[in-house]
């Protein structure tokens, strides 16, 4: 049996208009989401570039939303103490940005947040099996990382169901299963099936008034709570 996680919405502010932030994170709060989800990207690990730890500071002061600092980078271990500084509660470093793994969580969890290892699409699940232990979330990308709006890639479905069983196989089961990419109404349901209680959406949530938009998506992630593994 698995441990059932309530449901987490956590719109990703790449999608958000930056223009008028604030608007966009209160709209985010009257929806009823718990996260807000900050994509970094440095333009060599992903071809893009985002934002830095000093949004992550502005964003701090004006909201209790969790901030789930998503690093996109290359050596991410650089970078924690700023973004933790910054007011960072969760980040999250992908298995393919840095050498030491271990190291770079831990180095997490010294600064007070919590901890996400992260893995992309064709990236083998047993890359992380060592190292969940030390974490509070993995967070499994649905697209290949770098921008928004892409499609969702089903085998994500398969991977989350294996990870899922790993986590109940070896008494991991307070782990939750994070999924980013192209997650909307069309696969919510199918996506807490295979094992996921944390979505974050950004086209999904902007592409309308979060007001209800984030409720529409909470309410077809839930229908698959009761099928769940």
């Amino acid at each position: 049996m698995s441990m059932n996680h309530p449901i987490r919405i956590a719109p990703s502010l790449l999608s958000a208009n930056f223009a008028r932030l604030e608007e966009e994170v209160r709209c985010c709060e009257h929806g009823g989401a718990e996260i807000l989800h900050i994509d970094v990207m440095d333009g060599h690990f992903v071809p893009n570039i985002t934002v830095g730890a000093l949004v992550v500071e502005a964003l701090r002061p004006i909201t209790t939303l969790v901030l789930d600092c998503h690093l996109m980078i290359t050596e991410p271990e650089r970078y924690i103490e700023a973004f933790a500084e910054a007011g960072a509660d969760w980040i999250s470093v992908h298995v393919e940005a840095t050498r030491h793994l271990h190291r770079t969580l831990s180095l997490i969890r010294a600064c007070g947040s919590r901890v996400g290892v992260v893995l992309n699409p064709v990236t083998p699940l047993v890359s992380v099996f060592d190292a969940v232990e030390y974490c509070d979330f993995v967070l499994l990308m649905s697209v290949n990382p770098g921008f928004g709006g892409q499609a969702f890639i089903p085998s994500f479905f398969r991977r989350a169901r294996e990870l899922r069983a790993f986590l109940n196989r070896n008494r991991l089961e307070h782990i939750e299963i994070e999924v980013d990419g192209g997650v909307g109404l069309e696969n919510a349901e199918e996506i807490v099936r295979a094992g996921a209680s944390i979505l974050v959406s950004g086209s999904g949530v902007f592409r309308g008034n979060p007001r209800e938009t984030i409720p529409a998506l909470r309410r077809a992630a839930e229908r698959g709570l009761t099928l769940a593994l």
